[in-house]
């Protein structure tokens, strides 16, 4: 009879028992150790040989050896950094602290462009993003794949279907969170709403606030089949609660949400299948909804201007299929066409009024027909259907992202270099994707009432475009590319020690220069500049871009005496 079975053999003892019964010959053992050095080493090995071969071809100019060689010349501080250090102008600890942080981000830029440079992995992850995105739905940790070739963004989901963005413990946990390089987000968008209905209401100026619903508010059952058509958007628990704080505060809103999911169904889409924003038709509809309410809340001028539309076709790939890093011959979520009525002035195109009496704050969802950069056309968005529909020029501020306080920026630096944007204004409207009422930064911001003298830097000469060389004092990081929705970004660099044949009054002098960082999903070579580094780069006048350049997202310094110069525009 066999011996009875323990059953109390303890844990240690049980476990030993199975690894000594294990069988794995020598042989088993080297050619699994093999393997595991050979995955771990061959990756690396072949990007510094491509990297080394490149360089010798010239095809990697301003580098004489691989990344993987030049980390010390990446991180060690620069002559310029030690000095300071050595007779700091504002303590040693400020300029221990600022150097941390230029290294944590040196080290940070570093590890992207390894990443980025890895042509192993740019091979093999679209590859590898056909089965999971095409065949599986399975999207990546940016988007993620609905029905019907739909897609979307994953912030907006969460948005959505997260905690409620007022309930304190959410407040609590966003308020420790964000990243370690950047202050701690303002998690509540009431006090930033307050504060700036106040301020504005000082000057005699109404604001409106217009939260653009996400797509998967009207759209949510074209993301899961378990979720049915409703005539009622999703949102999240705490928006109710939201809309009741504004009321209460007396401050007037236009929730377009339940305009645009009672349309739905008599309309063709109402959002892009494969890009996070809304099409022409939501747009067109949305102006003649707010338009209506804003005769309603405010005393505005009668209709003065008759404006005409011309009628287009625009076809472009979706901010989301970008995301997804599918390789360029799939055809799974293809480029969509979208007919635009843009609007025009007379014989002009429509163009933004700073004299009218109507400001517009805004982010991509206004300047996704707007701005051509986009890849969606230019005249026929918000502010231009907004203006058509109320028959009144608009002033406009936008910018692409981080609608909790981006345009609040720039109104305030904008008041603070003398250019009063809100003379004779008697209306703002800030206008802002839902999606930042749960992930946004509501910072408070004040606006000036006095001009500050901004920092005597070297601006081009009025129409002209001057060589400069110089060298770099800080620059602001670039994303990641496809870590952010939208293809082009700026950069914003601090130059010292200029010299120019062109202009030799630049010669000593610093500048704040705004560049190219990110271009279709691609980093430039100035996303790679870092203090200390040499460059040359011809400049001009920000005023003479600004109307192209201004609404694309930047990334910009830290120094707030910067911040209020005027910037030139280098290429």
């Amino acid at each position: 009879m066999a011996p009875p079975v323990n059953q109390h053999v303890p844990h240690r003892e049980a476990a030993q028992a199975e690894v000594g019964h294990t069988t794995s010959t020598p042989a088993i053992n080297g050619f699994l150790t093999g393997v595991f050095l050979l995955t771990i080493t061959a990756v690396p090995l072949l990007q510094f040989t491509r990297e080394l071969v490149a360089i010798r071809r010239g095809e990697l100019p301003g580098r004489s050896f691989p990344q993987s060689l030049d980390l010390c010349a990446a991180l060690l501080p620069r002559r310029a950094e030690l000095a300071e250090l050595a007779s700091p102008s504002e303590g040693l600890l400020t300029a221990g602290q600022q150097l941390n942080d230029r290294l944590l981000r040196d080290i940070h830029t570093y590890e992207s462009e390894l990443t980025e440079r890895d042509e192993l992995r740019q091979w093999l992850v679209p590859r590898l993003q056909v089965p999971l995105s095409a065949w599986l739905r399975g999207g990546n940790e940016e988007v993620y794949c609905g029905r019907a070739g739909w897609l979307f963004y994953r912030r907006d989901l969460d948005s959505l279907t997260g905690p409620g963005f007022l309930e304190p413990q959410v407040l609590a946990r966003r308020a420790r969170s964000g990243d370690p390089l950047e202050p701690p987000p303002h998690p509540n968008p009431l006090p930033a709403l307050s504060d700036f209905h106040a301020q504005l209401a000082q000057r005699g100026i109404t604001l409106v606030v217009v939260p653009v619903p996400v797509k998967p508010s009207i759209y949510p059952d074209l993301y899961s089949a378990r979720e049915p058509e409703r005539r009622e958007p999703l949102q999240n628990r705490s928006f109710p609660h939201f809309l009741q704080q504004l009321a209460a505060a007396n401050i007037a809103h236009f929730d377009p949400a339940p305009l645009l999911a009672r349309a739905r169904s008599k309309n063709p889409p109402l959002y892009l299948k494969t890009d996070t924003h809304w099409t022409p038709d939501a747009v067109t509809l949305v102006a003649e909804g707010l338009a209506r309410s804003l005769r309603d809340t405010v005393a505005l001028s009668p209709a003065t201007r008759q404006f005409s539309t011309v009628a287009t076709e625009i076809t472009n790939r979706g901010d989301l299929a970008v995301l997804l890093g599918l390789p360029p011959d799939r055809d799974e979520f293809p480029p969509e066409t979208v007919s635009l009525a843009q609007v025009r002035d007379g014989d002009r195109p429509w163009r933004p009024d700073p004299s009218a009496e109507i400001l517009l704050l805004g982010d991509s969802f206004t300047n996704i027909y707007s701005l051509a950069a986009m890849g969606w056309g230019e005249g026929a968005g918000l502010a231009e259907q907004l203006s058509r529909s109320l028959g009144l020029p608009l002033d406009t501020l936008t910018r692409n992202d981080a609608g909790g306080h981006a345009t609040r920026e720039l109104l305030a630096r904008e008041l603070a270099r003398g250019t009063d944007r809100l003379v004779g204004k008697k209306l703002v409207i800030w206008q802002f994707a839902a999606r930042e009422l749960a992930h946004g930064d509501w910072r408070p911001i004040a606006l000036p009432t006095a001009t500050s003298q901004p920092r005597a830097l070297y601006g081009p000469p009025e129409g002209r475009v001057v060589q400069v060389r110089g060298i770099v004092r800080a620059a602001a990081p670039a994303p990641k590319p496809g870590s952010v929705p939208y293809k082009d970004h700026l950069s914003m660099v601090h130059l010292t020690d200029l010299t120019s044949v062109d202009d030799p009054t630049a010669t000593g002098r610093e500048a704040v220069v705004l560049v190219w960082s990110l271009r279709d999903n691609e980093r430039t070579a100035a996303a790679t500049w870092r203090p200390g580094d040499t460059i040359t780069l011809r400049l001009r006048p920000w005023a003479e871009v600004a109307g192209q350049y201004e609404a694309i997202n930047r990334t910009e310094l830290d120094d707030e005496e910067l911040l209020l110069a005027e910037p030139a525009w280098g290429e």
